[in-house]
């Protein structure tokens, strides 16, 4: 099953501000290696997809955390939920690890 993903303004400001830094092109291709397997499989092995306790969605959705990086200060993740829709997952954010 493939997923359409839509972004909320953080996290499209997140994307952008990665797009933006030249400095941060690795990061940015592992941001983007992320989207890509979240559109396809959520709960593929590499994005060591969890649920994320300490955030909900605007509706109570639960919400999840992707790896983009892993052993990596200040590794990035994606934080996502599956909605509103059908076969729709919105990212909530592309930050650093909290």
């Amino acid at each position: 099953m493939s997923f359409k993903l839509r972004f909320t303004k953080e996290a499209e400001t997140n994307l952008c501000d990665l797009k933006d830094d030249k400095g941060l092109v690795k990061r940015l291709k592992a941001v983007n290696k992320t989207l890509g397997l979240l559109e396809t499989n959520p709960r593929h092995p590499g994005l060591k997809t969890h649920k994320y306790s300490s955030l909900s969605g605007p509706n109570n959705e639960e919400i999840f955390e992707a790896y983009a990086e892993n052993k990596t200060a200040a590794a990035y993740r994606v934080f996502w939920f599956y909605g509103p829709d059908k076969n729709v997952i919105t990212i909530v954010a592309i930050t650093p690890h909290p």
